[in-house]
């Protein structure tokens, strides 16, 4: 079981935040073509990979793949925006809000809670 990546998307579809674990394989296309800018989607799964989504009340969209063996990670984006996104952004008025996320202390944070979760496998990619 592993995680491989996570987006933050606002409510205008911008990409935010991106950050991989576990990703052997490399899509050969660049990130801004991999940001999928799709509407109204919850889910869904391939043969290879399962795609999490997550959308606040304030519109933000928080969209993570997994394998899969990973059923639900709703509980953990939930977890990721309420717990740090909110914490460590929302609420520090050192970062801007509505541009893309450079602050050091939301990604080492994340990946701590990333990599302590019980699907999380450095193995697994």
């Amino acid at each position: 079981m592993t995680v491989h990546n996570l987006y933050i998307f606002d409510r205008n579809g911008s990409c935010l935040f991106y950050n991989e674990w576990n990703r052997k394989k490399q899509a050969g296309i660049s990130k801004d073509e991999r940001i999928p800018r799709k509407d109204g989607f919850l889910s869904f799964q391939t043969s290879k990979y399962r795609l999490h989504y997550y959308e606040t009340a304030s519109g933000l969209k928080f969209v993570m793949n997994t394998d899969l063996s990973v059923s639900n990670a709703r509980d953990t984006l939930q977890h990721i925006y309420s717990n740090l996104y909110v914490d460590l952004v929302v609420k520090n008025p050192l970062v801007p809000s509505g541009q893309p996320l450079d602050s050091d202390l939301f990604g080492t944070r994340l990946d701590s809670f990333i990599r302590s979760l019980p699907y999380y496998s450095p193995r697994a990619a």
